[in-house]
């Protein structure tokens, strides 16, 4: 894959790496990176631009990543989502309970590793590229990662036992407030990284739910709906950071910029 080059991401890739160096002699978590810096070095090509236009620039930037392996995700989990508070936890996404690193694995309590692009949906799997990337996985209790299984987003449903605040129903999950936005935001970045044009299905998010097998996730007017509601927060920008300077080098961006996801949707 020929990779393009951006004049100034050695500087900005070193600013992310001292800033992430900083936190971690300190117990809060790190700053994000500076949204200006961002827009005069990695999105420069994709500034101005709204629509289709808007959404080809961002795929061509962020396409650009470093594939890890499937076993390579559990390590890099204990860093993107560790708990500010407890860095010896991760914070686990549906649930919101602050885990032991070490109690990763297959078991009932343990937490795993949730596709939130269910991996049915395009039928990637596990295999290095949509199927191992972090941007859209995140540690999720192990019961709570198989009620959701591979159902579409949408409002409603029944209470998820031991998952207060999210709900669901026979083809549908409802995540906690608190990470709705993540949910809309990690989804629209899989269905604008992945079009289509290298060995994996073209993703896309359309509005309906019980999508099945087809590479589509839904319900976009609810996702549109959740990135208002729940804008990125600290941890959200810093999880995009660690991706970006120590695993894939690629971004979210709508982390970085969520009006874009009206502007393209």
């Amino acid at each position: 894959m020929v990779r393009r080059r951006h004049p100034v991401r050695h500087a900005l890739l070193a600013l992310c790496a001292a800033t992430a160096v900083l936190a971690t002699t300190t117990a809060a978590a790190p700053a994000a990176t500076p949204r200006a810096a961002l827009d005069d070095t990695y999105y420069q090509n994709a500034l101005g631009k709204s629509g289709p236009q808007l959404r080809t620039a961002l795929h061509s930037i962020i396409r650009n990543q470093t594939k890890i392996s499937y076993a390579a995700v559990w390590e890099a989990l204990k860093v993107t989502d560790e708990d500010p508070a407890n860095r010896s936890n991760v914070i686990l996404l549906y649930t919101g309970k602050s885990q032991s690193k070490a109690s990763n694995g297959g078991n009932a309590g343990n937490w795993n590793r949730e596709h939130v692009w269910a991996q049915s949906h395009g039928g990637f799997g596990t295999s290095a590229g949509p199927g191992t990337d972090i941007h859209h996985l995140r540690p999720s209790e192990v019961g709570v990662n198989s009620t959701r299984g591979n159902k579409d987003f949408d409002l409603g449903g029944g209470a998820v036992a031991g998952a207060p605040g999210n709900y669901t129903d026979s083809d549908s999950f409802e995540p906690r407030n608190a990470v709705k936005g993540d949910v809309a935001r990690m989804i629209l970045y899989m269905a604008v990284r992945y079009e289509g044009d290298d060995a994996w299905a073209d993703l896309e998010a359309n509005d309906r739910v019980n999508n099945g097998s087809t590479p589509f996730m839904g319900k976009l007017s609810v996702l549109k709906r959740w990135n208002e509601q729940d804008p990125p927060d600290t941890f959200e920008k810093r999880r995009n950071d660690v991706i970006y300077t120590s695993y894939q080098h690629n971004r979210n961006p709508f982390v970085d910029h969520p009006e874009w996801v009206e502007s393209i949707w």
